[in-house]
């Protein structure tokens, strides 16, 4: 197991970032409707509209960060094909464990389970992220991974975590910043990757479009 420390910075694993001639003066839509990936994108440029993809989360069969990216791509593409001057980002996350891919649970008793399994162990959160100019069709993506290590949480925090709901619509059960962050242990990576947007990367694709963005977190 590779060592942890708390919430660095510097993501563990990006993959390549592809890119095609720059398209410019297009208004930035974001392809979802999670008020986390909103606030996190607000940081970078204040200035963006808001989209729902509508697309459905279950992520294609095959390797997990292929897959992130292929998701995010749909949705960034399904915006696209209804705003004609838009720049389009998307992304997608998921929580890898055992090798298993846990999307948002589906009830208050699966995020129990969820939570359980994951209790006092490491696993993966893989954000893929995309890029998609409608009016040029030019696309770029990528997939950022973090380690997290959870604490060794109570069966009382389980149950009051759950019912307060919170747990319901995010990826793996949890989100690292409620209950004050309690949940987590540690993080090797991308901490606003683990939240739902990697900055870091998200920085090098929009700037790869000629989207001018402010410098901070990885």
């Amino acid at each position: 197991r590779p060592a942890l420390r708390p919430h660095p910075s510097a993501p563990v694993a990006a993959a390549p970032i592809s890119r095609t001639p720059a398209g410019r003066g297009v208004v930035l839509m974001l392809a979802s409707e999670s008020p986390r990936r909103r606030e996190l994108l607000r940081g970078l440029c204040p200035e963006f509209r808001v989209l729902p993809s509508g697309i459905p989360e279950d992520p294609p069969a095959g390797d997990a960060r292929a897959a992130a990216v292929a998701l995010a791509l749909a949705k960034a593409r399904a915006v696209a094909g209804r705003v004609p001057d838009a720049l389009v980002l998307g992304a997608d996350t998921v929580v890898v464990v055992d090798g298993d891919r846990l999307g948002k649970p589906a009830d208050a008793d699966e995020a129990r389970r969820v939570l359980r399994r994951l209790r006092g162990r490491a696993h993966d959160v893989i954000t893929g992220v995309a890029v998609v100019d409608a009016r040029t069709g030019r696309e770029a993506s990528t997939a950022v991974v973090s380690r997290v290590l959870m604490a060794d949480y109570s069966d009382a925090v389980i149950e009051a975590y759950v019912t307060s709901g919170a747990p319901l619509d995010k990826a793996g059960a949890y989100a690292i910043q409620d209950l004050g962050g309690a949940l987590v242990s540690a993080v090797v990576g991308s901490y606003t990757n683990v939240i739902g947007l990697p900055l870091g990367a998200t920085r090098r694709l929009l700037e790869g479009f000629g989207v001018g963005v402010r410098p901070g977190p990885a």
